[in-house]
């Protein structure tokens, strides 16, 4: 893979890997990669014995998004679209619809949210692959619809970039029936 490194805690009990611990970014050498494993597994086996750690390539940085699906009692799948990483649960900036989805509606799910002007480009800064953003909550829309066995999807964070995005994380539920 070469350098920068991530290394993430790998377990179907822990869902939210940070908060315990459960990821360590940019390590650049053997030695903290080493450190970094061991640290990752010391606090997640507390959790689940059976705890795995990845290594995944540093992606570059970019503006935190998130996608998500979830199963509502009252109108079945529902998409999500906001401001991802820490900023979903800290700003709760995101917009719903009912699945399925068309273009217009995943544009306009962007247009929604407070953090709109991240998209559009602020302050010098170029404006993101909307294109690949509206493919990939078009995407997720009909990946639930041909597959309905989903209960929950989450794609957090994904990266977005002016010349398009990088899925970094994905949680996926299958419905118990």
């Amino acid at each position: 893979l070469g350098f920068p490194v991530v290394l993430k805690v790998s377990s179907s009990i822990l869902s939210h890997k940070s908060e315990v611990g459960g990821v360590k970014l940019d390590l650049k050498d053997g030695e903290s990669v080493s450190k970094a494993y061991h640290d990752i597994l010391a606090k997640a086996e507390s959790h689940d014995s059976r705890a795995q750690v990845t290594v995944q390539k540093m992606a570059p940085p970019g503006v935190e998004i998130i996608a998500g699906v979830n199963q509502d009692p009252q109108f079945g799948p529902v998409i999500m679209f906001g401001m991802g990483g820490i900023w979903v649960e800290i700003l709760k900036d995101v917009s719903f619809r009912i699945i399925p989805i068309e273009p217009r509606d995943a544009r306009d799910m962007m247009s929604e949210i407070k953090g709109r002007p991240l998209i559009e480009g602020y302050r010098g800064n170029p404006p993101l692959d909307k294109d690949k953003i509206v493919q990939l909550l078009c995407s997720l829309s009909q990946m639930v619809m041909d597959y309905p066995l989903f209960q929950e999807v989450d794609l957090n964070p994904v990266l977005a970039y002016p010349d398009g995005i990088m899925v970094v994380d994905a949680r996926m539920v299958i419905k118990a029936d």
